[in-house]
């Protein structure tokens, strides 16, 4: 089932191009990916009284896997606001902003917001090689795990919330601030912490989606595969480099994202010579499901746990 979400107060009066109809008056907001859904939760805040708030992947499966259902497609094509990375894995969510039966529609393409800011996927040493890819360059698509970044993304989802929603502008734009004064908060933490850490370099028994946050705070990284790899199994050459790399800089820990089982992390570590290293999990946020939004899953609460499982990666 869809994460829907009923805010508490917005008064929805939207402006003369976007006017709906006496019976329809709820502001319809999809996002594709879950920090863009709870930055527009966040920037909505306690006043959105009217506000259908959708988040299409919210069942666990990875960014990278997804397929939109029928009702997904349906969601997306009713949008007043759609938020999406503009990467390859929702590379489809262009096709069905064509077809979209709401003409009015605003879009937040996350990538597209950066601009200059976006990097391109990469390879570092060590990493398993892949196919070349036909296009020129594949963006790497996870924005959101920089918190220097969020403030500017963040803008443009208020940016399309004001401009659907004029009435509520004030409202989303003093969240808009308050929340980034909050990022800038936890910026900071990083800052602190990383720059007092002994170690300042990362391996990976994974996919690597945080090149964004390695790149803010100057951290280097070896990683099984690039973030958005397909590839599940590790050859033997690779285990044995990020292995010698764990030993070569006595790395107190071999990371994986939440998305695998650790498994490949683990035998890097069995391949080392003291076989000590712990194994740790970062969040890349590419699986969060209702169930934990539920709970109170945050993008702020889980980058403050990814810090603290940094912190124990960077110490010997």
């Amino acid at each position: 089932m869809k994460r829907i979400i009923m805010p508490a107060l917005l008064a929805l009066c939207l402006c003369a191009c976007t006017k709906k109809t006496d019976a329809d008056q709820t502001l319809r907001v999809v996002a594709t990916v879950f920090p863009a859904y709870d930055w527009a939760r966040v920037i909505l805040g306690a006043e959105a009284d009217h506000t259908s708030l959708t988040l299409l992947a919210d069942n666990g499966i990875d960014l990278h896997g997804y397929q939109p259902s029928v009702q997904d497609s349906a969601a997306l094509s009713r949008a007043d606001v759609l938020i999406y990375t503009g990467g390859e894995s929702d590379a489809w969510v262009d096709g069905a902003i064509k077809t979209a039966t709401n003409p009015a529609m605003r879009t937040v393409n996350l990538i597209a917001a950066l601009g200059d800011r976006a990097k391109a996927e990469e390879t570092v040493a060590g990493m398993q090689a892949e196919e070349p890819e036909q296009d020129d360059t594949a963006y790497d698509e996870h924005v959101w795990l920089s918190l220097q970044n969020a403030p500017l993304l963040c803008a443009a989802i208020a940016d399309a919330l004001c401009a659907a929603d004029e009435r509520n502008a004030v409202a989303y734009r003093a969240n808009l601030a308050a929340y980034t004064t909050e990022l800038a908060a936890l910026d900071a933490d990083y800052r602190a912490a990383i720059g007092a850490a002994p170690t300042k370099t990362l391996v990976f028994g994974d996919r690597f989606p945080f090149r964004y946050l390695t790149d803010d705070y100057g951290l280097a990284y070896y990683a099984a595969f690039a973030g958005c790899s397909a590839e599940t199994e590790a050859s033997f050459r690779t285990i044995a480099f990020l292995a010698d790399k764990t030993d070569a800089l006595a790395l107190p820990a071999v990371l994986h994202i939440e998305t695998s089982d650790g498994k490949i992390a683990r035998t890097i570590v069995q391949n080392t010579q003291t076989k000590s290293a712990r194994v740790l999990m970062l969040d890349s946020m590419q699986s969060v499901t209702a169930r934990q939004i539920a709970a109170g899953a945050t993008y702020l609460g889980i980058m403050r746990k990814n810090l603290a499982v940094l912190q124990e990666a960077l110490h010997r």
